[in-house]
């Protein structure tokens, strides 16, 4: 299977774990990503409420360059993901708009025709590659493991997509078939903050604070999440957190791509596991355990 890669701004940035784990996961279960060139800023969901026209034109640029391509687009970040869905049903329901646009675009010698379909990757991995064959890839599973599974308030949202809005459970099924527990996560789409941290930082630290607290008292070992915003807000601002509310938060907050790759047999560098603050003890647990053979390779030896 092969698709076009859209990693974006974050991933390139503070966010390599996500971009590596991602890429990772992906060579290891045989899907090709094929990063499209001089790709751009998808222009983040604040852009499109201050110059629509603009922001349309930024975020299309790059769904022209991928449309020089016959794949999906795979986008990573819960916001990229969602601004060139967004762009794209823009265009589709407006045909005075999408002229507009791709005159912006011809200045570039580019036109965007509506022939690209963005996805996430949990996605294409549930429903392009399934479950049951992810699991003949196991080879650590992650037994014991108590995850609590962060959507975010992006992936879901506003359409209905890939995943039920009010109650996803995409990620949730993956990881109880490799092995872990999922314990009661009510906040699993309540927003974190998202970029208030940087305009109003204290109703930002509270939605975050509910947030990890939600998680330590189901006893959680990790936050999974998909969104590079979620994962900052959670984990970077802890230490503020616990001086604003007198709190002891010391929640590992990991890409669900990183604890796939764990269970996946893919060694930690590969995942960049080390750029996280805080390490799962459990995790490590897993990943210092011997690794088992696959399923799939114990059927070849039966044949």
């Amino acid at each position: 299977m092969k698709y076009t890669y859209y990693p974006g701004c974050s991933l390139h940035s503070a966010h390599q774990a996500y971009d590596m784990s991602c890429r990772a996961v992906s060579e290891k279960l045989g899907c090709e990503l094929i990063e499209i060139e001089d790709w751009n800023c998808c222009g983040a969901t604040i852009y499109m409420s201050v110059k629509e026209i603009t922001s349309l034109a930024i975020a299309s640029r790059n769904l022209a360059l991928a449309e020089k391509y016959p794949y999906d687009l795979v986008a990573p970040c819960s916001s990229c993901f969602t601004v060139l869905n967004k762009a794209n049903r823009f265009l589709r329901n407006n045909p005075a708009l999408k002229e507009k646009v791709n005159s912006c675009l011809a200045k570039a010698n580019l036109q965007y025709n509506n022939g690209v379909r963005v996805r996430h990757p949990l996605d294409v991995l549930i429903n392009d590659m399934g479950i049951e064959i992810i699991r003949d890839y196991v080879e650590r599973p992650l037994t014991g493991l108590r995850i609590a599974n962060y959507y975010g308030c992006q992936i879901v949202r506003p359409e209905r997509g890939f995943d039920d809005r009010e109650d996803p459970t995409t990620m949730d099924n993956l990881f109880e078939a490799l092995g872990a527990t999922n314990v009661y996560f009510p906040m699993k789409l309540r927003c974190c903050g998202g970029m208030l941290m940087t305009t109003y930082e204290e109703v930002a630290l509270k939605l975050s604070k509910e947030i990890l607290e939600c998680a330590v008292e189901n006893e959680a070992d990790l936050i999974v999440t998909t969104c590079p915003l979620c994962q900052m807000n959670l984990e970077s601002y802890q230490d503020k957190i616990n001086r604003t509310f007198d709190t002891h938060f010391r929640m590992p907050v990991f890409f669900f791509t990183q604890v796939l790759g764990v269970a996946l047999g893919i060694e930690r560098e590969k995942l960049g596991l080390d750029k996280n603050f805080y390490r799962c003890e459990k995790l490590e647990e897993i990943i210092a355990h011997p690794v088992e053979k696959k399923r799939q390779e114990e059927a070849e030896v039966k044949v």
